[in-house]
């Protein structure tokens, strides 16, 4: 007897573990020659990247690079003004991941746990902290198993429905923010740029046919002294941007995940018909990655076997990663800082944060992330001197993502982003409004044996000895098992039966069951 195998192809992608470790990074600088002598750190503003990533045996090395951009009080003829001067180092360590092998994919991130900066002396900075990488470690593997079999009208299968989770692919994109900011004559003109930021929110991803569009919106931040004059102006700019990517497979039933990273940013500073530098370009490279999933259903071949030859089976047992769900919920966080003996506030000029997570835990239907918003506001005192100031807090949140039927063996993934941030004077107090988007993941690893092989062998099936049998139904039976048991198929049982529900048999009933005799 002559079959032939149709396989099916199972690609899995598995969370095999996470971890955490603490990398700290020491340096001192010296101010530049074209600057005055520091004074006063008013603020150290860090954005760590990651360069490089590159899975071990039992652990994942990661790469960085660090940008510091730091904001000082300096003597001036008359009295003081506000400098800004920027620094980059690196930073390396290695996060243990038991399992972890080479060539594995993995994902890493960093954040700041905790970053100060000191003045050693006149003419030089030093910059301590602690910054905390995270890597996950995903195995991927794939699989052939046997979906149908064909050549042959004599082999009986039992199918079964199944679903497996499927990575179509991912895609990157590039989208560029482009702002052209215009000073109002209200504002001094431009003197010296202190900080430029580009932030991302309002991401939004739809999957289309073989494409996905990319919209999202880029908050581009200045921070200026004006031209002449000590005074120190904040300007904002909503830039959307979209991009459209394509993708071969995929379609609008499908779900993603996107991150996205801003890469670089460039700013030109122009003059306006009155020749004032009141016009500033800024471009920003915004990279997104793309990964689209989708739970396939396939039928799957649970058993097999032929009326007529012997077959061999050869089943395996395999490891599936299930996405059970994914989800994402904002949170709003609210609080006063009090500012107690600290210079009193007459002006916010500039709020900023960044927001990391400290712990998350699984509970029924549900994850719950507590983490904390780290928050730096730049406001203007009522001192001629000291007329600026900058306070820090650690302000923490917790969010629940809702996530039905999710159990607390489970595993989850958690990720956080600043929305938006917001801060006014109240009283003694600067009170801060933020909204934090929280996504959250949940997997699990289920077994399930397939069927990878099956082939005729040499030797006679066992001889019919009755003309035909009545077989009384056990606890336990199914049609399949009694058909398979006694070499016969269930539609020769059926038709012999006449059943009019051959999915329901009885404990107790009597089948007729055909043997040497030609029904």
């Amino acid at each position: 007897m002559a079959i032939e195998l149709v396989k099916e192809n199972i690609e899995c992608e598995q969370l095999l573990g996470e971890n955490f470790s603490d990398t700290v990074v020491k340096g001192e600088y010296v101010i530049p020659d074209t600057h005055p002598d520091v004074g006063e750190i008013l603020s150290l503003n860090v954005k760590p990247c990651i360069t490089n990533t590159e899975v071990m045996q039992d652990k994942v090395f990661v790469e960085g690079q660090i940008e510091y951009t730091i904001l000082y009080l300096a003597r001036e003829e008359e009295s003081t003004g506000v400098y800004s001067t920027n620094y980059t180092g690196k930073f390396s360590n290695y996060v243990e991941i038991p399992g972890a092998e080479h060539r594995m994919l993995s994902d890493s991130g960093c954040y700041i746990e905790h970053m100060e900066c000191g003045i050693v002396n006149e003419r030089k900075i030093a910059v301590e902290g602690i910054i905390k990488l995270k890597s996950e470690v995903y195995k991927n593997y794939e699989f052939e198993v046997i979906k149908d079999v064909t050549g042959s009208q004599d082999v009986q299968m039992l199918k079964n429905p199944a679903t497996v989770d499927k990575i179509v692919g991912t895609v990157s994109g590039d989208l560029i923010a482009k702002s052209h900011m215009q000073i109002p004559m209200e504002n001094p003109q431009i003197g010296t740029i202190l900080k430029c930021d580009v932030k991302v929110n309002k991401k939004d991803v739809k999957i289309m046919e073989g494409r996905a569009l990319i919209d999202a919106n880029a908050i581009i931040t200045l921070l200026y002294r004006g031209k002449d004059t000590k005074d120190i102006v904040y300007v904002e700019d909503n830039v959307p941007i979209s991009k459209e990517v394509s993708l071969d497979g995929v379609n609008p039933t499908m779900d993603n995940y996107t991150e996205f990273k801003v890469d670089a940013i460039e700013y030109d500073i122009k003059e306006d018909d009155l020749g004032e530098n009141r016009i500033v370009d800024i471009e920003a490279l915004v990279k997104s990655n793309t990964k689209v999933m989708y739970k396939e259903e396939i039928d799957i071949i649970e058993d097999a076997y032929s009326p007529s030859v012997l077959m061999k089976m050869d089943r395996k047992d395999y490891e599936l990663n299930v996405m059970h769900g994914h989800s994402t919920n904002q949170s709003i966080v609210k609080s006063s800082i009090e500012l107690e003996d600290r210079p009193r506030a007459s002006k916010i000029i500039m709020c900023c944060g960044e927001v990391c997570i400290t712990d998350k835990k699984l509970v029924e239907d549900k994850i719950i992330v507590d983490g904390v918003l780290n928050t730096e506001v730049l406001y203007r005192t009522f001192d001629e001197e000291k007329y600026v100031h900058t306070v820090n807090e650690e302000l923490p949140f917790s969010c629940t993502v809702e996530i039905p039927g999710c159990k607390i063996d489970m595993q989850c993934i958690a990720k956080a982003c600043l929305e938006n941030i917001d801060a006014s004077i109240e009283a003694n107090t600067i009170a801060i409004k933020a909204v934090v988007e929280v996504y959250g993941r949940v997997n699990y690893v289920t077994h399930k044996e397939f069927l990878v092989d099956m082939a005729p062998v040499e030797g006679e099936l066992p001889k019919k000895k009755a003309s035909m049998t009545i077989y009384v139904v056990q606890h336990g039976d199914t049609l399949w098992k009694i058909a398979k048991k006694y070499y016969t198929t269930i539609d020769d049982l059926v038709k012999l039966n006449s059943m009019e529900s051959p999915e329901i048999i009885k404990v107790g009933d009597k089948l007729i069951i055909p043997g040497r005799s030609i029904i």
